[in-house]
């Protein structure tokens, strides 16, 4: 007593004041909440140490003596307890986990240690830069992102060549739906020609941490623009335009025209100077109708990252005059030029012009540029072509490239061979003799089928020849169709290459412009949840999924009343997903009080370059999130079913669904699930202006005709419009029944010494594990035999028979000899089950009495006893004796008394059962 006295001084001595420890950890990592004391010299007694953690008066982990129970997502080792060492980990460290806990430790009721732990998020930011260049000596901003950090804030600056251009700058940042933050700081800056590759640097600080982003500026150089105009002798001809753009960098440019302002198409080339910028010229053909038109013509010249194109325009009555006297003065110079043409053909053939030179001028070929859509949407079909006009196109083929990657045609269309003697060129023009050409089947009018793997879909075809304005020319039109893919085609050109059939040489190449790929986004329902943080506002969410280019607009609007929205926000720069499209959604904030109204109208018009029209999504009233209780049971005395429920609450609007599904064996990610018909729901019913509650019932067989689906259980999944994720109880077959066990065990003796003892359980579920031991004062597990069926009542009953043979330590010549296998005695199952049996034969009992007759001795051959193995192996039922070694030489020579016991365990019962059978004192001494 004076020793526990002692014990408990030195305990309240070492009680520690309440501490207060910040604990910081990045999302799903592992933390440990430290709470700790040196304990004196001796350990400390565990059944009676008390330790409880909570947090917001809620309890997260407690141990009381042997007791323990701590919530899912948290560990400790109570093994150190002892020690003075009483911490806890948090497994997976989340926003929904932070707080400040308390740890309280008691030992025999006396306080000995209590202290606070505030645990948060600490997540770095991650930093990116989306624009990389700048404008010659015009205002430019580059900004630089700071994502996924918490807490806010954050420090921005900006170097040049790590000098410090911009000093840190302090950014709250915006939070994200996923508790995470998000910041954007602008450097404003005119480029020089010297910042071309110069290593700009931002850096980004966090907490002590510091994240930066190095890279190389390019700079943009705008060009000096030129229009001018191809002369032509006659009004009623089309009128070629040329635009001259010198002096830009880098080399990506893209030229647009317009006619009185409206759009008109075209196509490219590019040369670069001595000065390492580039110059292209671009033309543009007015058809007569346009060329009569008149007005004023444009060439306008776009940049990457410039806001204003740079323009140029002209009047067509300057460039292109309509008087008599322009036009006659031109037509007098075609007929002059014309004779002179004239005389030099005649000059030529008077001295004899080549007829191979003859051949080469007929095969003189004109070709147009490639003629590219304005743009392609994926999946649909788009379509590119080029002409081509001379004497011999029926002796022409053409090859297409994407990039420098050969097209073949990937369309499947069966195309019939004919018995011609022909030649397919890859156009899949099929040329037949005497100059004939016939158009494949593999038109542009044929379905197209959906894009193959890496390859891409591709059909190729022709059109043509035909006569055109010339007398002796002709025009084939050269056509590919495909289907969009943003991975092979975005940023990438066709190729052309014209030659003749059977010719290695390239006559003509043409390469078009880049195109641009579009596709309209998908666009969610809005989403209406309640913020985290604060109950009084609501998050109205819309996603927008696989629209190209990145470029997306939300637009929030909404009605009845002056109310306008507290925050609007949509992701900045979305990323692409491994197909190349982007995804990004929008988020707005309203007062709680305001939704609940019922009358604010909210909607969302979504703009995209894909959209033709905007997408508009709205929405009214408010949704709540439903609360889902855990699957309770109870039995009906009647019939004796059972029905499962479940509490569904405060959720609105009342639509909701519920599912019941049986679970079959198996791990938690592969299990199988069924569902289950006749369940119920009463309900909804309304509980408060905005709220209703419903249950959920399900009723299910007697457990008697149950007994065959143990094992799994029965889920309840409820949806309802508020959830991402159906909400899933689950229940489990639990309902466990302890067997009848009778008060002793049952035995009966035979007059060879072996004891049959048994046991018979009657009902009870599941079933009830059974081990027999025997021995004096120390016990040895034996075998025994189970069988189960089922009774008179209904009811299972289980019986459990054991055989044994008891024997002293001291060494005894049998008086008959033993057939044994495996070191222990083979009897028959009716030998020891049979209470009426006076005696137990072995069961080669008489194979043995004549091989002792014969051979006057108690061995046998070999062979013999393997004829008697195979006879004991094909005994039916056979059971096992046990034999257990009693020790002699106790007081007046006597041996221990024999103890015979078995071992019931039983989900149902707290503690084993026992029942354990003793030799009585006569036959001790009997038997000594």
């Amino acid at each position: 007593m004076r020793c526990k006295v002692l014990v408990f001084a030195v305990l309240l001595a070492l009680v520690k004041p309440v501490s207060v420890d910040e604990i910081e950890a990045n999302p799903n990592t592992n933390a440990t909440l430290p709470c700790s004391f040196s304990p004196p010299g001796d350990k400390m007694d565990v059944s009676l140490i008390r330790v409880d953690w909570t947090r917001e008066s809620s309890t997260v982990a407690s141990f009381d003596g042997a007791e323990e129970e701590i919530k899912e997502g948290f560990s400790w080792d109570p093994s150190d307890f002892t020690k003075g060492d009483f911490s806890i980990s948090i497994l997976s460290a989340s926003f929904s986990l932070q707080g400040i806990y308390k740890c309280t430790v008691s030992y025999n009721s006396t306080d000995l240690l209590s202290g606070n732990v505030t645990f948060s998020i600490l997540a770095p930011p991650s930093v990116s830069v989306p624009q990389k260049w700048g404008v010659l000596e015009k205002e430019s901003q580059l900004e630089c992102h700071a994502r996924g950090f918490y807490p806010p804030p954050v420090f921005f600056s900006w170097t040049r060549e790590e000098e410090v251009i911009q000093p840190a700058l302090q950014v709250e940042g915006e939070p994200s739906p996923d508790g995470f933050y998000t910041a954007v700081n602008n450097l404003t800056f005119y480029p020089s020609k010297d910042d071309q590759n110069v290593t700009f640097s931002c850096q980004v600080s966090h907490r002590g941490s510091t994240n930066g982003l190095d890279f190389r500026l390019s700079v943009t150089h705008l060009p000096s623009v030129r229009l001018s105009v191809v002369q032509t002798r006659s009004t009623d001809v089309p009128l070629t335009l040329f635009c001259d753009v010198e002096s830009f960098y880098p080399e990506d440019v893209s030229v647009s025209w317009f006619q009185n302002g409206t759009a008109l198409p075209d196509p490219p080339a590019t040369d670069q100077n001595p000065n390492r910028t580039y110059t292209t010229r671009r033309y543009f053909t007015l058809s007569p109708e346009q060329r009569r038109r008149r007005g004023t013509v444009e060439c306008s010249v776009n940049q990457p990252g410039v806001v204003d194109p740079t323009r140029t325009s002209a009047d067509l009555d300057k460039l292109d005059p309509q008087d008599e006297a322009a036009v006659l003065t031109k037509s007098a110079k075609a007929s002059v030029a014309m004779m002179c043409i004239s005389i030099v053909l005649v000059f030529l053939l008077c001295f004899g012009f080549s007829w191979r030179r003859r051949d080469e001028k007929q095969k003189s070929l004109t070709v147009s540029a490639i003629i590219l859509p304005p743009h392609v949407f994926v999946g649909q079909k788009g379509r590119v072509s080029v002409s081509i006009e001379g004497r011999r196109v029926d002796r022409v083929q053409t090859r297409w490239f994407l990039n420098d990657t050969a097209i073949n045609d990937t369309s499947l269309t069966e195309t019939s061979r004919s018995n011609f003697n022909c030649l397919s060129t890859p156009l899949t023009t099929i040329h037949l003799p005497f100059g004939l050409t016939l158009t494949s089947p593999a038109s542009e009018k044929s379905s197209l089928l959906t894009p193959r793997g890496d390859i891409g879909y591709y059909k190729l075809h022709t059109q043509g020849p035909v006569r055109s304005s010339g007398k002796w020319t002709q025009q084939l039109v050269s056509a590919l169709t495909f289907i969009p893919r943003i991975s092979l085609h975005k940023g990438a050109v066709f190729k052309c290459q014209v030659s003749y059939v059977g010719k290695d040489k390239i006559v003509e190449e043409r390469v078009s412009e880049r195109f641009t790929i579009l596709s309209a986004p998908e666009v969610s329902e809005i989403q209406l949840a309640e913020a985290e943080n604060n109950p009084d506002v609501i998050n109205m969410t819309v996603g927008a999924t696989h629209f190209h280019p990145d470029v997306i607009t939300f637009r929030w609007f909404c009605q009845g009343g002056e109310l306008s929205p507290v925050a609007s926000k949509a992701s900045s720069s979305p990323w692409p997903n491994s197909e190349g499209f982007f995804s990004a959604f929008s988020q707005c904030k309203l007062p709680r009080r305001e939704v609940e109204k019922g009358a604010t109208k909210v909607w969302v018009s979504v703009h995209h370059v894909a959209l033709k029209q905007p997408i508009t999504r709205e929405t009214r009233g408010f949704i709540k999130r439903p609360c889902v209780s855990d699957v309770v049971s109870f039995t009906h005395a009647s019939d004796q079913s059972f029905t499962l429920g479940c509490e569904i609450t405060d959720f609105y609007p009342p639509n909701i669904s519920v599912t019941w599904l049986k679970l079959g064996d198996g791990e938690e990610d592969d299990r199988e699930e069924e569902v289950i018909e006749g369940g119920e729901l009463w309900g909804p019913i309304q509980t408060e202006p905005r709220l209703f509650r419903a249950t959920a019932t399900l009723k299910r067989k007697p457990i008697l005709q149950e007994k065959r689906d143990r094992g799994g259980g029965v889920t309840c999944r409820v949806q309802h419009c508020s959830l991402k994720e159906p909400i899933e109880r689950h229940w489990r077959n639990t309902d466990n029944a302890s067997p009848t066990i009778p008060p002793s065990i049952s035995v009966c003796w035979s007059s060879e010494g072996v004891g049959v003892f048994s046991i018979l359980l009657k009902g009870g579920h599941p079933k009830a594990q059974l081990l027999w031991s025997a021995g004096g004062s120390t016990f040895s597990p034996l075998v025994s035999s189970e069988t189960e069926e089922i009774g008179d009542g209904g009811q299972r009953e289980l019986k459990s028979v054991c055989a044994l043979e008891k024997s002293a330590n001291l060494p005894r010549t049998p008086d008959k000899p033993e057939r044994r296998k495996n070191g222990h005695a083979i009897k028959t199952k009716a030998a020891v089950t049979d209470p009426d049996t006076e005696g137990i034969e072995y069961i080669d009992e008489k194979v043995d009495r004549e091989k002792d007759r014969y051979e006057g001795t108690i061995s046998a051959s070999e062979e013999d006893e393997e004829d008697s193995d195979k006879e004991m192996e094909g005994a039916a039922g056979a059971l096992h004796i046990n034999k257990v070694n009693l020790r002699t030489g106790l007081k007046d020579g006597e041996r221990e008394r024999l103890r015979v016991c078995v071992e019931i365990t039983h989900p149902a019962l707290k503690i084993p059962v026992y029942r354990t059978w003793t030799e009585p004192n006569e036959e001790i001494s009997s038997s000594a």
